[in-house]
């Protein structure tokens, strides 16, 4: 069987860094963990909205300065390819004005980007309905794995004698194969056990809904099956758990009882009215997570994804 995973996701030789500057703090310690690691080059990307900055003119109308938007944000970005450089790493710094999605799908075209790092931030309820999330539009319209480093994620510290975990949730589709092998191959680089976890609705709904007694059992066969093809394929012994209950609680409580790493989530593309009536379990994942989360949209394999870039690059 064909390795789903591509070696440029396992070591990125590219990783474009999304930033807002006012997250640059937290998002800049992974990239530049990440590119130490990897060896990757980094590109650190702003874009600017012409509304971002307003003043007045002399006689009280307001416009907007664009232009102080763009230097400032150049001269953020400076400093931190200047950091990045001191410690061996080559980065270079590009601010642009449009729609942030759309510049950040653009740069990763045109960079051929293997690894996407941006921030994500918790909003209100009725801010996450109306505006959704960058990090969410994202991970759900490029082909590439992201990373997104929420407000509560940090690195960890390793104490030497705890052991590092990589969780991946799974859905358990076909199409979730590759983010399984990805996360795999990336517990293998970190040199951390592998965690696969599935959620189930809560018993209480499932009883009520006739589900069959045997449903645990065969969901957790299933998950053993993924678990036996994908240890098969990078030689790495893999733990698996079947809970009931709320997806995204289930998965930020796993994950901080274990102290993982690295969580690992499959996202599907879904339309902007499915957007606004489901409940976001990945979103909500990205939000809170105390680690980093990598996700990779499933049902896109690494072949098609070179594909895709291979045919973006005579765009540039």
């Amino acid at each position: 069987m064909a390795d789903p995973c591509s070696s440029r996701w396992i070591h990125p030789a590219v990783i474009l860094v999304a930033t807002d500057l006012s997250d640059l703090d937290r998002l800049m310690p992974f990239a530049l963990d990440q590119a130490a690691q990897s060896g990757a080059r980094l590109i650190l990307l702003h874009s600017v909205a012409s509304f971002d900055t307003m003043s007045v003119d002399a006689v009280g109308l307001p416009y907007y300065d664009t232009s102080g938007a763009l230097d400032a944000a150049e001269k953020a970005l400076r400093l931190w390819c200047e950091a990045a450089r001191y410690h061996g790493i080559e980065c270079h710094a590009i601010v642009r004005e449009g729609n942030a999605t759309q510049q950040i799908a653009a740069a990763a075209r045109q960079f051929k980007t293997d690894r996407i790092i941006l921030g994500t931030r918790s909003r209100g309820r009725l801010g996450k309905m109306l505006l959704g999330s960058v990090a969410e539009q994202v991970l759900r319209s490029v082909n590439t794995p992201v990373v997104t480093v929420g407000p509560e994620a940090h690195l960890p510290v390793q104490s030497g004698f705890e052991e590092r975990v990589v969780l991946h949730a799974t859905t358990l589709r076909e199409t979730s194969r590759p983010s399984a092998a990805l996360a795999c191959e990336l517990a293998i680089q970190l040199k951390a056990n592998l965690v696969l976890l599935h959620v189930l609705p809560p018993a209480e709904q499932m009883f009520h809904e006739g589900a069959l007694s045997d449903f645990d059992a065969a969901a957790a066969r299933q998950l053993q099956a993924l678990a036996a093809e994908t240890a098969a394929n990078c030689n790495q012994q893999i733990e698996t758990i079947v809970l009931h209950g709320n997806p995204f609680i289930e998965i930020l409580a796993e994950a901080a009882t274990r102290k993982a790493s690295l969580i690992v989530l499959g996202a599907t593309h879904r339309s902007a009215f499915e957007n606004l009536t489901r409940d976001r379990t990945v979103y909500r994942v990205l939000a809170h997570a105390r680690c980093p989360v990598l996700t990779l949209r499933e049902g896109q394999t690494a072949a098609e994804a070179d594909a895709e870039l291979l045919a973006a690059s005579h765009l540039v």
